[in-house]
């Protein structure tokens, strides 16, 4: 197992935001209004404040749009042409960026629907990192949730295995033994927006 006795292992954040919000009559979840402002500006500065840099965005539906109104200048941004496929296409864009850039010795992964999760949260699953093998996911009451942190070692297996909506699930439930489970359920809330109902959870 590789170890960085001298210094932190560099973590990365990753934002799922590609989304077409077709439960939601087809809004995009990222461009959503949450205290004034785009929904994917707060999901990208929780990582941001939460430790983790550099943070990666990918977008894909109305990818245009968030460009334009999103206040990103902190982020590397990229599209996903195939963002209808699910959330395994974004997953497979972003693990191949960080993979390329060769910078960062784990990625911690959000996504841009759950508005109750912030830096506090990513803190906590971000300090679980202690190597390139590690495997680390928040818990809410002792259920697995987000965010969720992938080791570099474990990058080319999560791409392999993410299809459709499916992400990382297939591979987390591969490796359970090897998940450290991060409680977070007393500073976040998990619940994400999916259906109009949820939309409640956003504030003005």
């Amino acid at each position: 197992m590789t170890h960085f006795p001298t210094s932190r292992p560099r973590v990365a954040g990753l934002l799922l935001a590609a989304g077409g919000g077709r439960r939601l009559g087809g809004r995009p979840k990222a461009l959503l209004s949450h205290r004034g402002r785009p929904l994917v500006e707060h999901a990208a500065r929780a990582l941001r404040e939460g430790g983790c840099a550099p943070v990666h965005v990918v977008l894909g539906a109305a990818a245009t749009a968030v460009h334009a109104r999103a206040g990103l200048p902190d982020a590397v941004l990229h599209d996903n042409p195939d963002w209808a496929e699910g959330m395994g296409s974004s997953l497979r864009v972003g693990l191949a960026a960080l993979a390329a850039d060769g910078e960062a010795d784990a990625v911690l992964v959000s996504l841009v629907d759950q508005p109750g999760i912030g830096p506090a949260a990513v803190a906590r699953v971000r300090a679980a990192c202690a190597s390139r093998e590690t495997l680390a996911a928040a818990a809410y009451g002792g259920r697995r949730g987000h965010p969720v942190l992938f080791g570099a070692a474990h990058w080319a297996g999560i791409a392999a295995s993410a299809e459709g909506d499916r992400g990382a699930r297939a591979y987390l439930r591969a490796h359970a033994a090897d998940v450290t489970l991060v409680e977070c359920g007393d500073i976040a809330d998990p619940a994400d927006i999916d259906t109009p109902d949820d939309l409640a959870l956003l504030e003005e």
